[in-house]
């Protein structure tokens, strides 16, 4: 369906611009000639239907006909993101190898535990998501996207897609730099005929840099939306975002579901700071009697590499571990995952709340909160918290929890210093900073 649409495109629109690089612009027809003399080089050299194929996926426009020229030679593709080690890389060729399926896409789990997972990908999957996200957002050609998310994680590979099915034009220039993004925004930068990038998806730390790159500079009016997901937003951000101009629309989505669930429009953003909205066209959500967020539609993976269980329970529902509640007008709140609570001294307690409450405090720009092991408590509520460039008072810190948090919530351990580890989509590697949080408590003790 996809490489149809692209035809279609081409036959009624061949001189629009489809996708752009630092250097050049290719025209739809441009494009559709490029995959098709790459396919046939593939298949020449033995790429076969059915089968799968490891890439590299850069954040550039070779990677995004190399995509679409495996996908119309029939074989599906499992994108790995540049960055992974050659172990990483290995184990992941290795798991793959001999493997046909009638996935068109292999796509790993941002894998925050430890542990990621390969999520096989159906072509209705993808065309689903791009067409429900295509009518929640109101988009259309002449959009101008940046891909500004790694294609080897399902933000990226559906910013790929859904602009192809959309007809408009990708804009790739190599892994995200605020200072290019910026740019780019502006209409700087640009080759050709090109025009400024309208739209993005960002995870918040991407926005985070995006602020402190502009300075206050409000963005133009022709930059349409800021996809804000991938990770928790805390309501700071989300407000420093809004102060400066940025039209946000705040999504929740997962690999599993081919990227997002629900997602808001700009507007709603500011009526509702930190809601993701309602459901997309053709999906449902519920939660549970624990709290949990259960989903199910067309979207929904079939299920895992190497596993014939189903990703869906006996009802279709999907239970995806994550935490959250509807308010009185229908729209979802996400309010953590059900492995993020801590429960120190029989008390449950959300380490997204106090997160969000760090972050408030003028000298903190971000913040992850674990629960540690410990032999009296159960667990105790450690912090990692970064400091704005003007640092960081953790006296005046901890005076400032007292008046907003309750002794049980209050962070016992504590990490000053630099980034908090996050994989490429944005997402806290929690076992990392547990481990780093839980090395701090034993020199405590």
């Amino acid at each position: 369906m996809l490489l149809e649409l692209l035809e279609g495109t081409v036959s009624t629109s061949a001189n629009r611009l489809a996708l752009v690089s630092a250097e050049r612009v290719w025209t739809y027809a441009d494009l559709a000639n490029a995959v098709e003399k790459r396919a046939t080089e593939l298949a020449t050299k033995g790429v076969e239907p059915g089968r799968v194929y490891v890439i590299d996926a850069h954040a550039e426009a070779k990677t995004v006909i190399e995509f679409l020229a495996y996908w119309r030679t029939g074989a599906s593709i499992a994108p790995l993101d540049p960055r992974l080690t050659r172990l990483e890389k290995s184990r992941a060729v290795e798991v793959l190898d001999g493997l046909e399926t009638d996935a068109r896409a292999i796509l790993w789990t941002s894998g925050t535990g430890g542990r990621p997972r390969g999520v096989l990908f159906t072509l209705d999957n993808i065309c689903a998501s791009a067409e429900a996200v295509t009518e929640r957002l109101d988009l259309g050609s002449e959009n101008v996207w940046l891909l500004s998310l790694s294609p080897a994680h399902v933000g990226g590979l559906a910013l790929v897609t859904r602009a192809f099915l959309l007809g408009c034009t990708l804009v790739a220039c190599g892994s995200f730099r605020a200072d290019i993004a910026s740019q780019l925004i502006e209409g700087e930068g640009l080759p050709g005929s090109a025009s400024p990038v309208t739209h993005m998806s960002l995870v918040p730390t991407q926005l985070i840099r995006l602020l402190e790159h502009r300075d206050g500079i409000q963005v133009p009016a022709s930059f349409k939306c800021g996809l804000i997901g991938g990770a928790h937003a805390s309501p700071d951000l989300i407000q420093q975002g809004l102060a400066a101009g940025w039209p946000l629309a705040l999504t929740y989505g997962m690999t599993e579901m081919t990227s997002q669930v629900a997602t808001t429009v700009p507007f709603e953003v500011k009526q509702k700071p930190g809601s993701v909205g309602r459901a997309l066209m053709g999906t449902k959500i519920k939660i549970d009697s624990d709290g949990q967020i259960l989903v199910q539609g067309p979207t929904l993976a079939p299920g895992y590499v190497s596993s014939t269980t189903p990703l869906a329970d006996t009802e279709g529902w999907y239970h995806t571990g994550d935490l959250g509640h509807f308010d009185e007008d229908g729209d979802l709140w996400v309010t953590g995952r059900r492995s993020d609570r801590i429960v120190s001294g029989g008390i449950t307690i959300d380490a997204t709340h106090i997160e969000d409450v760090l972050c408030e405090h003028e000298g903190v720009q971000d913040a992850c909160v674990v629960g540690v092991p410990d032999p009296e408590w159960g667990e105790i509520v450690s912090a990692w918290v970064v400091p704005t460039g003007d640092g960081l008072d953790l006296d005046l810190l901890e005076g400032y929890v007292q008046k907003f948090l309750g002794e049980a919530k209050r962070p016992r351990i504590w990490v000053v210093g630099g980034e908090i580890p996050r994989n490429a989509n944005g997402k806290v590697e929690r076992h990392r900073v547990r481990e780093a949080l839980g090395l701090e408590a034993r020199k405590a003790d």
